[in-house]
């Protein structure tokens, strides 16, 4: 996993338990049949790397990892590690492993909006909107959560979603009708749910 604009560290999972020499051994990092990055006998060679990628890769030798500088959404996928030992003159392959790339942009805190004007009346019905921007991957699901007095609700609405042609990130809305609470403290979240490993991300409560 890599931050969006941040480096992507891929690893070759390569043990060289033989301790062989960097100048025996031509290393391929390949996405699909696109060249990302070359070490040939010891040397970067720059002359096979599609354009997208040169200057933005660079290996460590000790680690065996590439290091993919300024990760975005397209760079996201699977990426093959191909490792060549110079054997009598014909390159032999010895190694060859799979790493995926999933890339991760933050979401702005969910903001809870009013979308009507005029007085709040008891029975009328309360009108808001929940949004969040700017994020990737696409999450899981938007949630409603009303606490008055020791108990809370949870609603859960149909949560639109749409996708930003150009930068790939996702903006998410969802929209909550409900009648106005009376005579009690009312306050109303909104939960971003974005998967199990990213976690929530949760709104500022408005009080009613």
């Amino acid at each position: 996993k890599s931050f969006l604009n941040h480096t992507a560290y891929l690893s070759c999972y390569f043990p060289n338990s033989q301790k062989t020499d960097i100048k025996d051994l031509r290393i391929f990092w390949q996405k699909g049949d696109v060249v990302v990055h070359e070490v040939y006998y010891g040397q970067e060679k720059h002359d096979n790397l599609s354009p997208k990628y040169i200057n933005r890769t660079k290996m460590d030798m000790d680690k065996w990892t590439l290091q993919l500088l300024n990760a975005g959404i397209v760079d996201e996928g699977q990426y093959t590690c191909i490792i060549q030992h110079r054997d009598k003159g014909s390159p032999k392959v010895i190694h060859t492993s799979e790493c995926v790339l999933h890339v991760i942009a933050n979401y702005s805190q969910p903001e809870i909006a009013w979308l009507h004007t005029g007085e709040l009346k008891s029975n009328k019905y309360l009108n808001l909107s929940c949004s969040s921007s700017g994020g990737y991957p696409e999450p899981e699901q938007m949630t409603w959560l009303i606490s008055h007095e020791n108990t809370t609700r949870r609603l859960v609405h149909h949560m639109d979603i749409s996708q930003d042609a150009v930068t790939k990130l996702y903006n998410v809305t969802s929209k909550l009708n409900i009648t106005v609470p009376t005579n009690t403290l009312t306050n109303i979240s909104c939960l971003l749910y974005l998967g199990e490993q990213l976690g929530s991300l949760v709104s500022v409560p408005l009080g009613i």
